[in-house]
């Protein structure tokens, strides 16, 4: 009877040979930190909005561009504040990329209803054919 030398011994030739599953296991992880590193995440708008009470619900798309009207009427998107004037600079770049973009406009229940317009024209003055409001202004 032969001895066959394996790791941390030595066994006999009846002995059935067993897979190591830790390479595929690492692949398996490896494959699973992959897909949550690209997956897309919406980016908050970066400022806190006195939201309404909605009467009517609609999912929101996973690749939505947020923008934010807060109550002393300063529009904000990403954290940053963009102005009005630069709505279009910010939108059209990201419609070239995904021509299917939707965008949300979240007002605060404190921002002028003329604000809200005008940020509403610049993005449809940018080419969004989807786009929701989210106000209740004054």
């Amino acid at each position: 009877m032969s001895l066959k030398r394996r790791a941390g011994g030595f066994s006999s030739p009846d002995e059935e040979a067993k897979p190591d599953l830790s390479p595929m296991i690492d692949c398996v992880f490896i494959l699973l930190i992959f897909f949550i590193v690209t997956t897309v995440f919406q980016k908050a708008p970066g400022v806190e909005v006195e939201r309404p009470q909605a009467e009517l619900a609609e999912a929101l798309e996973a690749n939505s561009l947020l923008i934010a009207i807060t109550g002393d009427n300063k529009v904000f998107s990403q954290g940053e504040e963009i102005g009005i004037g630069g709505i279009q600079s910010l939108v059209r770049p990201q419609l070239l990329a995904d021509e299917d973009l939707s965008v949300i406009l979240q007002a605060d229940t404190n921002a002028f209803r003329g604000t809200v317009s005008q940020v509403e024209q610049q993005i449809l003055d940018a080419g969004v054919k989807k786009h929701l409001l989210n106000d209740a202004t004054r």
